[in-house]
Formats: C-alpha cells, structure tokens, sequence
C-alpha cells in the first residue's frame, strides 16, 4: 500500500480552514458564550464563622502541702526532704500541659505535712470544697494533699461535701526535685480526672501512679514506692495519657446521697483509736477512751480483742462511749459482726472493712448528732 504524505502548505490551510469555522461559530447568535457555558460555584457567605473551639473545663487546684509540694537538698534526695515548701503556683506554672486539658487556677488553703492535719482543717478544708463546688463557674476541684493522712480527708470530703462534680485528692511519694518524681504526672492525671465528664458521680477520688481509686476505700499500704495507695477491692479505673478507662464504680453512700453535711458540722467529737497487739494493757486503752464519744479497737485479725481488755471496753460503754470494733490488718482487715466478740451483747459496733483511721473518721462525722449503737452499726454498713 502507498502512503500518501501531506506537504506543509497543505497542513497550514487545514489549520487555518479549523480557525475559521471556530470563529464563526463563535459569531453566531444562537452558540453560548464560554462565560455562560461554565458554571459558577456558590460562594459562602462573607459572615460564616469558623467552628468554635471546645471549652476546656474549669479546675481548681486547693493546696494543703504535703511531698507534691517538697523539695530536697538534690535530686538523689527521695525519701529526705522537706516538705510543704512549694506554693501552688509554681506547682501549676511548672506543669505547662495542664493547659493543654482545663482552664487551672490555684488557691493555697493549708501549708503544712499532712501528718499535722487536723480536724479543724479537715473542717476548713471540706467548707472550702463545697464553698467552690457550688460556683457555676467551677467544673471539679483537686485538692493536694501529704500522703500521710490523704485516705482521711478524702474519705472526709466523701461523706460531708454535698456534689456530683469531680474531687480528686492526689499526693507524691517524692518530691519534685528528685529523680523520677511522681508529682507531676499526679497531678496532671488528678487534673484531667476533676474535668472530665464520666467522673461525676463516683464520689471522691485518689490519682496515684495512674490509678483512679476511690476515696472510700484506698489506704496508704508501703511507704517510699510510688505505688503506695491501694484498695482491697481493687482501683476504680486507670488514667492513661489524660483519658479515664473504668473497671467498677463505688455502691457505698457518698457526696449527694450522704445524710451528712459540712454546711451543718460546725465541730467534730472527740474520737480516739486504741492499738491492740500482744501484751496489750488495759490501762493504755482506759487512758484513750477517757473524755471520748467514742474509741475505736484496732484489733487484731477479725477486730479481736484481748480477755484482759474487754472489761475495760464494757465499763467504757456502760458510761456513754460507743465502742467500735476495727482491725488492724494492712488490707482487706473485714470485721465481722458477733465474730471473736458478742457485739450484741455488750452493745458494741463493727468497723466493717474500714481500717481505724477510716472508722474513726465517720465516727467523728456521725456522732456529730446523738446515736445509739444500733445508729451507729446503720451507718457503717451503708457508708
């Protein structure tokens, strides 16, 4: 077959021949012009407003002192120190990420080692805690607290402050300044724990070594290791980069559903708690009970109470002071009612799982008002 080549000038007529029907299919009146030809898109209106960022929740921190506030001669230092010496301003400024979750503020209510705590601070301390949970203005509250006594006031807060907003109470076991301290991961875990929504309700919390426990239940049970607090029944949850994972929630009676009330506690009775263990003399637990409302028994194992006391626990009782029965094991120490001693009878109350701290703490909070034993007994169950 013969190709047939097309010489230059041809190929310049064609082109010019194209041009010219294009051009005159542009004159033509009927043909849409290109403008009209390609459609226009919609332009947003000149006032829409970008999607408006979401509030971060409102935290403020109370400051009682304590090891988060600490800080030792260098950073070998983590068991000697001092502490209380760092205000809650610079606890808040040296934590630049708390800003990344809440909107902080602090206020400084104690400065002191939460082994001096007393009762008029935990009264000072509670009125403060439901002064703020009442402002509109205020989404939870953490309080920072010495570990010493940390399980008191929580539990404290958790039966006389009346709201369903966060508190979280949260502590160190070193100090700021040492190595590997544990502060600063607490309270940003307490931090994120008081802001978030899925934490109202469950009544006071304890952020440690990012764990969420209950404030009911957890106790210090080892001193110098960051994983000091723990509960017999287990934590309530985890805290993981800022984010709450739960596992149960607390049944006992708290915060809103508590009868009791720091609006109408204006002094706590005297409450004092006898150590039982070998040898034991009687006179040491006539001395505590002397001038008590009531004296709670540390026992041992099961709450037992040596054959050599128990008469002076009766003449206690026979004079107006309620005997309660606690234990004095580390954890899980579950006293049992009419078990090693007839409570029945001699008119005594048991401690239930609460360590003698703890009992001596709704004891004080329960006997604000007159009670008889079986009151009492009442009140331990369900709290």
């Amino acid at each position: 077959m013969t190709s047939v080549s097309i010489s230059t000038p041809l190929k310049a007529l064609a082109l010019a021949v194209s041009l010219s029907l294009l051009g005159a299919c542009a004159q033509t009146p009927n043909a849409p012009t290109a403008a009209a030809a390609t459609p226009v898109a919609p332009v947003a209106p000149a006032t829409a407003a970008a999607p408006a960022a979401k509030a971060l929740p409102r935290v403020v921190v109370l400051a009682t002192g304590g090891t988060i506030a600490g800080a030792g001669a260098s950073a070998a230092n983590s068991a000697t120190y001092a502490a209380a010496k760092v205000p809650v301003d610079k606890l808040i400024a040296g934590l630049p990420e708390l800003g990344q979750i809440a909107s902080v503020r602090g206020e400084q209510v104690l400065q002191i080692a939460s082994e001096s705590f007393t009762n008029q601070d935990l009264l000072t301390l509670a009125r403060k805690v439901s002064a703020l949970a009442k402002q509109p203005d205020v989404d939870g509250i953490v309080v920072t607290h010495g570990t010493d006594t940390l399980e008191e006031t929580a539990y404290f807060l958790n039966l006389t402050v009346h709201t369903d907003k966060p508190i979280v109470v949260v502590g160190s076991m070193r100090p700021g300044t040492a190595l590997s301290a544990d502060g600063a991961l607490n309270l940003y875990d307490a931090v994120a724990t008081a802001g978030s929504q899925d934490a109202k309700g469950k009544g006071v919390l304890v952020t440690m070594n990012d764990e969420i426990q209950s404030g009911r239940d957890v106790a210090k049970a080892v001193n110098i290791k960051t994983e000091a607090f723990k509960s017999p029944w287990g934590p309530l949850g985890m805290i993981v980069e800022g984010k709450n994972y739960w596992f149960r929630a607390p049944v006992k009676r708290h915060t809103v559903q508590s009868e009791f009330d720091i609006e109408r506690i204006t002094e706590l009775p005297k409450v004092e708690i006898a150590y039982g263990y070998g040898n034991v003399p009687a006179e040491l637990v006539e001395a505590a009970g002397k001038g008590a409302t009531a004296i709670v028994h540390a026992g041992t194992g099961n709450g037992s109470v040596a054959n050599r006391v128990v008469p002076t626990l009766q003449k206690l009782r026979s004079g107006g002071v309620q005997v309660i029965r606690s234990s004095r094991v580390n954890q899980g120490g579950f006293v049992l009612r009419n078990a090693e001693q007839p409570d029945d009878k001699y008119d005594w109350v048991v401690a239930h799982d609460l360590n003698p701290q703890k009992a001596r703490i709704l004891a004080m909070v329960a006997l604000t008002q007159p009670r008889t034993a079986q009151d009492l007994q009442r009140i331990f169950w369900e709290y």
